[in-house]
């Protein structure tokens, strides 16, 4: 897999043609195979970056919030071999796409998609029932902006009836006393985070995510613990990419050597 040098984002590997609306893709150097629109919304560096930032270990359990087609839950299965990961998606087809995906991995029998929606989730998600919790909610606030044209970008990107208040509640729900929630999202946004976190996660830590060394952060990882009253702290985050545009060293290890990002 080769790595796109502006944009962010990853460069799939395309695998089928060009008159095909689904493509299969892959992600950390051809481990992950990944299913996804050739349309509308597409995974980027976004849902790798948050699945090595949780420090999920064997015999855990993880809820990906919003998994769309599946980036983060598979990169982290792939990546802790002994954790198992359920999905909560509202789109059906995104939904199928995950489904299909962890079909295509072997990783069926550790990861699971349900269809439904956070603010009225299905039965068989337990509150406090998980050991950690991911996400990677809407960056736009429903009165922010014009939401892109395509139905998938525009549920991927812009809140719908849920907001962001919404998707850290519903993670602080169902991870488990002491178990960690850990979110990635836009640095402006920062502290709309925080006060949705404020007085039910502790030990929080904010890893700012460099697009270039001496340039502002776009995004932030936001990694907190359910019940712990330890204080904040700003981490020393991640340099994205060289000046000459390529991705650092440190960007290479976790985006296609699969390594754990430790916050």
């Amino acid at each position: 897999m080769t790595l796109v040098k502006s944009g962010e984002e990853v460069a799939l590997e395309k695998l089928t043609t060009t008159n095909d609306p689904i493509t299969r893709d892959t992600l950390l150097d051809g481990r992950v195979t990944l299913f996804q629109p050739k349309d509308g919304y597409r995974a980027a560096i976004d849902p790798v970056l948050l699945a090595a930032a949780v420090p999920a270990r064997d015999g855990q359990r993880v809820l990906d919030l919003g998994t769309g087609t599946g980036a983060a839950a598979l990169c982290l299965a792939a990546r802790v071999s002994g954790a198992s990961v359920t999905g909560l998606e509202l789109q059906a087809e995104a939904a199928r796409l995950a489904i299909m995906s962890a079909q295509e991995n072997g990783l069926a029998g550790r990861v699971e998609v349900l269809r439904g929606d956070l603010l009225a989730p299905p039965r068989e998600l337990v509150p406090g029932s998980f050991d950690h919790v991911m996400a990677n909610p809407p960056f736009q606030s429903a009165d922010h902006g014009h939401p892109p044209p395509e139905d998938t970008k525009a549920a991927a990107h812009v809140e719908g009836a849920a907001g962001l208040e919404d998707w850290i509640g519903a993670a602080i729900k169902f991870v488990r006393p002491k178990g960690g929630v850990t979110l990635v999202h836009r640095a402006d946004r920062l502290d709309s985070l925080l006060a949705a976190m404020q007085g039910r996660l502790g030990e929080i830590v904010i890893f700012p995510l460099w697009p270039v060394a001496g340039r502002a952060a776009k995004r932030v990882l936001v990694q907190g613990r359910k019940g712990i009253a330890t204080p904040p702290t700003l981490a020393a985050g991640l340099v994205l990419h060289e000046t000459g545009g390529s991705y650092t060293e440190e960007a290479d290890a976790v985006l296609l050597r699969g390594e754990a990002l430790n916050l």
